[in-house]
């Protein structure tokens, strides 16, 4: 078993919303939130959440595309998701849409998205099991034309059936 650690400090306690966290590994991330305006200067808590799950599963499935010998070009992916209303706003759905340009044999996008998404991610981990989180892709051949191929790939969380597209 391994651990870390974080230690947030709030910096202006008396009038703002800014909260630097320094974890152990030496980084700093600034959260903050839409209480403080204009003057944000990061993302808030539950926002950084959806960009820890877009970054880790990105390493996953850029590594296992590397291990099939994919050739990509250009990789993002987009995580949008849904708060309710009440108090605590938790997400009660999120979709993962990988964005990939480049000569990469469907099977193996599908592949790589699928074992991050059961296996390897432990954000996604963390999130499903009070979160229904739908990993999709959209992929463009190496030229970029056309609408490209789309479909999804796993369905996790609550009331979510494992679903291939």
């Amino acid at each position: 078993m391994s651990s870390m650690e974080a230690i947030a400090t709030f910096v202006d306690p008396a009038d703002g919303a800014r909260v630097d966290a320094a974890y152990g590994s030496g980084f700093t991330i600034t959260f903050d939130t839409a209480a403080s305006g204009e003057q944000r200067s990061g993302p808030s808590p539950s926002e950084s959440l959806l960009g820890a799950l877009a970054a880790c599963t990105a390493l996953d499935v850029a590594s296992i595309l590397r291990k099939k010998r994919q050739t990509v070009d250009r990789y993002q992916i987009g995580v949008t998701g849904e708060k309710r209303e009440e108090h605590p706003q938790v997400y009660t759905s999120i979709v993962v849409e990988h964005r990939i340009v480049g000569d990469v044999e469907l099977e193996a996008v599908r592949r790589s998205i699928e074992l991050s998404a059961s296996q390897y991610c432990p954000v996604n981990a963390m999130l499903s099991p009070t979160v229904r989180i739908e990993h999709r892709y959209r992929v463009w051949p190496a030229s970029g034309e056309g609408d490209g191929e789309a479909g999804l790939v796993l369905a996790v969380g609550p009331e979510a059936q494992a679903a291939t597209g």
